[in-house]
């Protein structure tokens, strides 16, 4: 039996004025977890979706040998039948149906078409057993959060027999604890003999776990590295990714900070649809001119209901407290009178709640602002594409033209799309919740650049991440968040990863209090 369970010879996938993949080769070896890395767009999903079916055999060039055999996939079905099976970014869970059947969705148990559910849920304990996920199998999936729902997912994959797993992104929407109990899942897997490829932008992440990583970059393969040599592989597969050295992850800048632009007091948010539910409970902050201002904080601790709550209460109910623009007392009851006062919010999922993905460039950078081009009712089309045009170039979106459908670009360049319809309409306070989540050390790069670029010409911005390294790396003073309240401040020279995550896993006092009484 051979050492590689896969091997892709000069995979070549073109689609119209577009070569994907150029005589890609990979190979991947029997029982170890494998990472693919690349900037967005330099083709991984497109592999992948080739090695599973989703582009069928004869509509790419090359060869695919898996488990020591030619293989031809004709769709997601015959992959799956011969044990591959693609966990994507977007999970393909059914909210409404219980653990028991998401899981053997389309794999029933059943005989004589009838479905066996004691058997069902029993076979789904013995499986979410495996993945470490202690739920009752008739729990509705949408009642699970994004890291049991990842867990859901690999238990549905073991379910097939499965004996190549693939990840796309696992661990994009987790938060740190999360991340690490799914990775320890993947590393038991590989123990127990399933081959694992792992495709991530968190380089970190991939040192920690990968055996090997194979590097992508605008459809061609760069280089596979073995991942057990004991250096610091990182700045070799950045590299790789980018075509150049990056000396620094974080772009310097010259910090001038001006005087406070906007101000929050005793801000307090309740859940909307639980009664007596506190999701934000009195907290204060403020953010100066020319400053970047961070909010640390593990996941449900409040970071995003409070962007949201102060982005126009489009989150809570009951909010009270006091918004202070330039030290004026602010009303900011609706979506539509935070902009008008210079409030901008980049939600943290751009797909959902930042972008219309069937329509073009054009039309989503001018969205929030089309009052400015518009005379009477009616847009100024020729404006339009003027000013979607200047943010296109001042941004460094990649697309060929304005009119490119938006779904269609990488995630990075989504991102940019995302930023210039708020850029547009001139905000003081830009709020970015997660900016870089699921797009590539590039791309993330130039994301910082134009955080830079905007504190420069004395914007406020307050920037929400997941990632301690980059709160650390482009903010300038960083509030830390726990279960709703402000926990610390910390200037970020003298902050660390570890004095934040002190503060963000710090009990708010009432709670300390009342655990002693």
């Amino acid at each position: 039996m051979s050492d590689h369970i896969l091997e892709m010879r000069s995979i070549t996938k073109r689609f119209p004025g577009v070569v994907a993949l150029r005589d890609v080769t990979l190979t991947v070896r029997r029982g170890e977890i494998h990472a693919i890395c690349g900037e967005n767009g330099a083709g991984k999903s497109t592999l992948m979706k080739v090695l599973s079916g989703v582009h069928p055999a004869g509509s790419y060039d090359g060869d695919i040998v898996f488990d020591g055999e030619k293989v031809s996939f004709q769709s997601i079905n015959d992959s799956e039948a011969r044990g591959i099976v693609i966990i994507h970014q977007e999970l393909a869970l059914v909210p409404h149906l219980s653990v028991a059947e998401n899981i053997f969705l389309g794999n029933e148990v059943a005989t004589g078409g009838v479905i066996n559910w004691h058997e069902a849920n029993a076979k789904a304990v013995e499986l979410m057993h495996k993945v470490g996920l202690d739920e009752n199998p008739v729990t509705p999936v949408g009642y699970l959060g994004v890291g049991k729902q990842q867990l859901v997912e690999i238990a549905k994959a073991l379910s097939k027999n499965v004996k190549l797993l693939i990840l796309d992104e696992p661990t994009a929407a987790l938060n740190d604890d999360d991340s690490e109990h799914l990775l320890s899942i993947i590393r038991g897997l590989r123990d127990e003999g399933v081959t694992c490829i792992i495709i991530s932008h968190k380089l970190g992440e991939i040192a920690s776990i990968a055996d090997a990583t194979t590097v992508l970059r605008d459809g061609s393969t760069i280089e596979t590295i073995d991942m057990h040599t004991g250096e610091n592989l990182v700045p070799r597969i950045i590299k790789g990714m980018v075509g150049r050295d990056m000396e620094h992850m974080y772009p310097e800048r010259d910090v001038v900070i001006g005087e406070e632009v906007f101000r929050i007091e005793d801000w307090t948010v309740m859940h909307p649809t639980q009664p007596g539910r506190v999701m934000v409970d009195r907290a204060s902050l403020k953010v100066h001119a020319g400053e970047v201002v961070g909010i640390a904080g593990l996941m449900g601790a409040g970071r995003t209901e409070l962007a949201m709550s102060i982005f126009g209460q489009s989150y809570g109910r009951d909010i009270s407290g006091t918004a202070y623009l330039h030290g004026e007392p602010v009303k900011l009851t609706s979506v539509s009178e935070a902009i008008d006062h210079g409030i901008a919010y980049v939600s943290e999922d751009r797909k959902r709640y930042g972008l219309n993905l069937i329509e073009d460039i054009r039309r989503n950078i001018t969205a929030a602002g089309l009052h400015k081009i518009a005379t009477g009712g009616v847009v100024n089309g020729n404006e339009e594409i003027a000013v979607a045009e200047r943010y296109r170039t001042s941004l460094n979106i990649k697309a060929p033209s304005v009119m490119s459908v938006v779904g269609q670009l990488s995630g990075g360049n989504q991102q940019k799309v995302v930023l210039s319809k708020w850029l547009y309409t001139e905000p003081e306070v830009l709020i970015l919740d997660e900016p870089t989540r699921g797009i590539d050390v590039g791309a993330k790069y130039e994301i910082y650049s134009i955080i830079n670029k905007l504190a420069a010409s004395g914007k406020a911005i307050i920037v929400i991440s997941s990632e301690l390294p980059e709160v650390l790396g482009i903010c300038d003073r960083i509030y830390t968040l726990s279960e709703g309240r402000i926990t610390g401040e910390q200037r970020a020279e003298e902050a660390t990863q570890e004095s934040l995550m002190e503060l963000m896993t710090q009990e708010p006092a009432d709670t300390v209090a009342a655990a002693t009484d």
